[in-house]
């Protein structure tokens, strides 16, 4: 049984949405960072980073006492090397996928979730900070659209790299980003939303729908943290 530590982020959809792929029996724990649950102790012990999703895996394959992991990207590559699926197993095949996980955990990520920051969350609209990331999501989108030109998904088949970047390409709207200046993303959007496990794991999402953070509790709790907040 899997444990997933999880809120309704997009780093907290790749969790459920690989779960709901393959069919692993989990156990959703909510951590409501709106209410602060992330800087709890206990969740602190799994997740030092103070960050969802987290998960603990209490029947490891090896046999011994359970597993816990943070960072999202980690955890889609273990539940991957776990069930040996949505990983090739060809070497060169799984490295393309895992340049392609490392991609979006180092770029697609960081960059809409900044794009996100400036423009909705920032008490002050910096025109410089908003164009710079904007301009950033919109050159990642081109090189993922690039990729997809001549194949169906990232890599050639539905893996972890696909798992990764959707749920980060879901607010595009709110990135400033139209799909139909990007076709074969919007293809591969599209073909990936309706797959049923997507369906299944943003319909959990619905049941912390009234939870979702205002603005500022955003500011309060998720953007004025320093050194000295980080528990000891």
């Amino acid at each position: 049984m899997i444990e997933l530590y999880y809120w309704t982020t997009p780093n907290g959809h790749k969790i459920t949405m690989f779960l709901e792929e393959v069919g692993l029996p989990y156990t959703i724990i909510p951590v409501n960072i709106g209410a602060g649950d992330q800087f709890k102790p206990d969740f602190l012990k799994i997740a030092p980073n103070n960050r969802i999703p987290a998960i603990i895996d209490r029947e490891p394959v090896e046999g011994r006492e359970p597993i816990s992991i943070f960072e999202s990207g980690a955890i889609l590559l273990y539940l991957a090397e776990k069930t040996g699926q949505l990983i090739p197993s060809n070497l060169r095949e799984r490295l393309e996928v895992i340049q392609w996980l490392f991609w979006q955990m180092a770029g697609l990520g960081p960059m809409a979730g900044q794009n996100h920051h400036f423009n909705q969350y920032a008490p002050e609209k910096i025109p410089y900070a908003i164009n710079r990331y904007v301009n950033e999501t919109g050159r990642l989108y081109a090189v993922l659209n690039k990729e997809l030109a001549d194949r169906e998904f990232i890599g050639g088949h539905y893996s972890i790299a696909d798992i990764a970047a959707y749920p980060w390409i879901v607010p595009h709207k709110n990135q400033g980003q139209n799909l139909d200046d990007f076709p074969n993303i919007k293809r591969w959007f599209e073909i990936i939303k309706v797959r049923p496990a997507t369906v299944r794991a943003y319909e959990k999402a619905e049941a912390f729908k009234n939870q979702a953070l205002d603005i500022e509790q955003s500011r309060t709790l998720l953007f004025n943290q320093s050194a000295s907040t980080v528990q000891p």
